[in-house]
């Protein structure tokens, strides 16, 4: 059972108004006018429109949408580099909106970092000293923040240039001690902001995998901003998708690809590859009939096959473990020579999944085979579900009914 985390961040009706007359603006908003009306009546722009979440602990968050959306503008009211206008932000159990200005700094200095889609690297700086920065403006002494400056250019595999200098680093590079500095003093938060977006499509891909493999081993609570949908896919524990001010649909990757909850959020979604997303989980059918092979002989597991009108059902040993298939035809032919047990007709060199196989992981293993796919736990082997060849064929090809039939039939020709 998945241990249950603490929640990090709440985000409770949170509105930010731009302009000279807030509060007139933010009373008509709380009348239903339109963020178009509320531009016209009173100058004012609605960045961001009552919004409200929350984050686990160790939780990639991932809030993205198109220019515009206001994303940015919301990431940057957690931290309140952007001053609310209403609503509540709590970091653990306090209310950062209510915060000091000393309190809030401390917050800062301490418990949160932010990485800028611009580097904002000091040119005349090395990159051990860059990477130290934001400890020297806290006021660390040289020998502690220059340590701890090396661990999180290691971290991020920067081990070995600490005494080169910006300009004779990629973009990549870069942005890698942009992150260092950020993990630097080991923050409890991490916020970026469109950290990736300036860079070239491979090294993007790069500082993806980089970003994940640091969370692996670190396990911090990350804010990650981007327009773009396939890295909020690739990256996010759970997405918002913005527009407008308004958090249109919060969960899973998976959660809004099979159940958007809106129009445009099916709009957005519609040219995602499905294939790498879509998990056995998502696809598998529950309700199983299943023989166990220890108590159901021939005779008995024919029964429950015309009980439920199929010709192949799973087998289960005593410990409920998967073992494999049986057919109608071969159970016939058991009972014709009046055998008692059906481990004759088992047949065990069959495919199964686990739970967190995507559709592209699945697909190849249908080939050449006519039997479903088994979904099995991980730790005991139990079965927890089966996916027909027909379901996954349409999910990965989003084809009509009547092409399935054929690509079946190639399938198992092969």
């Amino acid at each position: 059972m998945e241990e249950k985390r603490k929640i990090k961040i709440k985000v409770e009706d949170l509105t930010l108004i731009f302009g000279k007359r807030k509060q007139e603006a933010l009373a008509l908003l709380e009348k239903g006018i339109s963020k178009e009306e509320i531009l016209k009546k009173t100058k004012c722009t609605v960045g961001v429109n009552k919004v409200s979440f929350e984050i686990k602990e160790g939780e990639i968050f991932v809030i993205m949408g198109l220019s515009g959306s206001g994303k940015s503008t919301l990431i940057r009211c957690l931290n309140r580099l952007n001053e609310p206008t209403s609503g509540k932000v709590f970091f653990d159990d306090h209310d950062i909106t209510r915060e000091t200005n000393k309190e809030l700094l401390e917050t800062r200095r301490t418990q949160m970092s932010m990485v800028f889609q611009k580097f904002g690297l000091l040119p005349h700086r090395t990159i051990l000293e860059n990477a130290a920065f934001g400890l020297e403006i806290r006021g660390d002494e040289k020998q502690e923040r220059e340590e701890k400056a090396l661990q999180a250019l290691e971290t991020v595999g920067l081990k070995g240039y600490e005494y080169q200098y910006p300009s004779e680093m990629s973009g990549g590079m870069q942005q890698r001690v942009g992150l260092a500095r950020a993990l630097a003093n080991d923050p409890e938060v991490l916020l970026m902001d469109e950290a990736f977006s300036a860079l070239d499509p491979l090294i993007k891909s790069d500082m993806q995998d980089e970003l994940l493999a640091i969370q692996n081993k670190l396990q911090k609570t990350i804010v990650f901003i981007t327009h773009d949908l396939d890295e909020a896919m690739k990256i996010g524990d759970r997405i918002a998708i913005m527009k407008d001010g308004v958090v249109e649909q919060i969960g899973t990757a998976e959660d809004i690809l099979t159940g958007p909850a809106t129009e445009y959020v099916e709009a957005f979604v519609n040219k995602v590859d499905r294939k790498t997303i879509i998990t056995a989980e998502s696809l598998m059918f529950k309700k199983i009939t299943l023989v166990q092979i220890a108590k159901d002989g021939p005779k008995g597991s024919i029964r429950k096959m015309r009980d439920i009108g199929v010709d192949i059902l799973p087998v289960e040993d005593e410990k409920r473990r998967f073992l494999g298939y049986v057919w109608l035809r071969d159970l016939l032919e058991l009972e014709k020579e009046k055998e008692m047990s059906i481990e004759k007709a088992l047949k065990k060199n069959v495919p199964s999944v686990y739970k967190s196989y995507s559709v592209e992981d699945m697909l190849p293993l249908i080939i050449g085979t006519k039997y479903p796919l088994a979904v099995i736990e991980e730790d005991t082997g139990k079965l927890l579900g089966l996916i027909s060849q027909t379901s996954l064929i349409i999910e990965a090809t989003r084809f009509e009914k009547e092409e399935i039939s054929e690509l079946k039939e190639r399938a198992n020709e092969m």
